[in-house]
């Protein structure tokens, strides 16, 4: 694919929840990182905390950002981030709009993910099931943070938390920026802060292309079942109109939740290029002037 993804800023790729940037080379976004290079663009893929709140990743990515600054000497980045990685960079973005040029949201459960509603109200605070899950996921998170080299802290009951209906809407409530004023709108695509906000998911479809070797798209199935307000528009974690941020570029993509970063190792459908989404949204960045 001939495109030009030669952004003004850098661009910083934000991983979600249980997300790394590399283990052992493999890398988050499949594929989509040196795509992105090969077309021109400056990119960083970021490790921050795996298993943390919202915050607390954004001042990990804080972090991370302020070192790519001052490394290439751009004046902003352009934050695009998968799953939980949007909250971290709409947080760093309302409290520090002068490092960010645009945050972008892909398949992010920005109102809210319908199946941590359900884990929330199937486990009993204080009882020994919740206390076994959140030692396992902060088990898993540990050792993703070894494995790829970077120790982070962990809090699995901070992200269990922030990712439910009710912990979102006590985060907007804090950082508004890009939301629809209605549930399915669009929000600003340019915020009075000068940041522009941008947002694009799918929606799980049945077996597809070689997908039946792809145990991530069985996961996606089975869980997008769960819904009950998006039954038949999800990605088998996220709800399509859950994910809508600022200008929604598209949000019935022919794909699961791991699709949308190219996972696992390209086994995607038919249908949809990921890695092609990528090089489209940078030159819609780069067009924009950012």
């Amino acid at each position: 694919m001939d495109m030009d993804a030669s952004t003004q800023y850098p661009i910083v790729l934000i991983h979600g929840l249980f997300g790394f940037d590399k283990i052992a080379g493999y890398p988050y976004f499949f594929d989509i990182e040196n795509a992105l290079e090969r077309a021109g663009a400056t990119v960083f893929a970021v490790n921050i905390p795996s298993v943390h709140s919202n915050e607390a990743r954004g001042e990990s990515l804080l972090a991370h950002i302020d070192r790519i600054l001052l490394q290439t000497g751009a004046a902003r980045v352009n934050l695009i981030g998968h799953s939980q990685g949007p909250l971290a960079a709409r947080y760093v973005a309302a409290l520090y709009p002068q490092k960010v040029a645009s945050v972008t949201s892909v398949a992010c459960p920005n109102h809210g993910s319908e199946i941590a509603d359900l884990l929330h109200r199937a486990l009993t605070p204080g009882e020994l099931p919740e206390a076994l899950v959140l030692a396992l996921l902060g088990t898993v998170g540990t050792l993703i943070a070894l494995i790829s080299g970077s120790p982070q802290p962990v809090d699995p009951q901070a992200a269990f938390g922030s990712l439910t209906t009710a912990g979102m809407a006590d985060f907007n409530r804090k950082y508004p920026q890009g939301m629809p004023a209605e549930w399915g709108g669009e929000g600003r695509e340019r915020e009075d802060n000068g940041v522009h906000y941008y947002s694009w998911s799918g929606i799980v479809q049945n077996f597809q292309s070689l997908q039946p070797l792809d145990p991530s798209h069985l996961n996606s199935l089975v869980l997008s079942k769960f819904f009950v307000r998006e039954r038949h528009a999800n990605d088998g974690l996220v709800g399509r109109y859950s994910s809508h941020l600022g200008k929604v570029i598209r949000s019935d993509y022919p794909m699961d939740h791991f699709d949308a970063v190219n996972q696992m190792a390209g086994i995607t459908s038919w249908n949809v290029n990921p890695v092609g989404l990528y090089l489209e949204h940078a030159a819609r960045l780069r067009q924009k002037g950012l």
